[in-house]
């Protein structure tokens, strides 16, 4: 009985040495990282595209397309707003009147993040409904002083025909209403994409 005993043990040695060496073997055909061809993910040639849009943020009224969701302790008592957090379904049309075409939606967040100026953490996608843009999204991830004359913020990525972008969206404000707080800016967005 012992020999049988040893000849299992023995066997059940090899045979976890077997798979043990196999699962070895079959790790190193799996890639964590591989360069892969562009052509074969119809990426074409790179190019540069100049979107120009309104941006609404409504803020007052019935139906606003920017909520205040969250806020700190110490918000109501702050000059900048500090801690505020502003969930947005902002229109994007081609002119700076509500009533133009709407050619988007800027969907995202803006949050008061400084303690000395008005300046927004933006975090958003500018999403497109209008001519050949219509289902892509262009993100955007920066800073916006918005009593800046021209604030710069980076765009990030993008999807659809913005797919692998990269480029830079300028602000600039068309219109503030200071008694409800709701402002018209200006939008001049250069991307790189394929």
């Amino acid at each position: 009985m012992a020999k049988t005993l040893r000849n299992l043990v023995s066997h059940y040695t090899i045979l976890l040495t077997l798979l043990f060496l196999l699962t070895l073997v079959g790790a190193g055909d799996r890639h964590f990282s591989r360069p892969l061809s562009r052509a074969k993910h119809g990426l074409k040639k790179e190019k540069l595209s100049h979107v120009h849009f309104y941006f609404h943020d409504i803020v007052s009224g019935l139906s606003p397309t920017a909520i205040r969701v969250a806020e700190a302790p110490t918000t109501q008592n702050s000059s900048t707003a500090f801690g505020a957090v502003v969930m947005i379904d902002d229109p994007l049309t081609a002119g700076p009147e509500l009533e133009s075409k709407l050619v988007g939606k800027a969907q995202g967040i803006y949050a008061s993040a400084s303690l000395t100026e008005l300046g927004f953490l933006m975090v958003l996608n500018f999403a497109f409904m209008e001519g050949k843009y219509n289902g892509s999204y262009l993100s955007v991830l920066g800073r916006n002083t918005v009593f800046s004359a021209v604030r710069e913020m980076p765009i990030v990525g993008g999807s659809g025909l913005f797919r692998f972008a990269r480029g830079y969206a300028r602000a600039k404000t068309h219109k503030v209403d200071f008694n409800t707080g709701d402002a018209v800016v200006e939008y001049n967005v250069y991307v790189l994409h394929y």
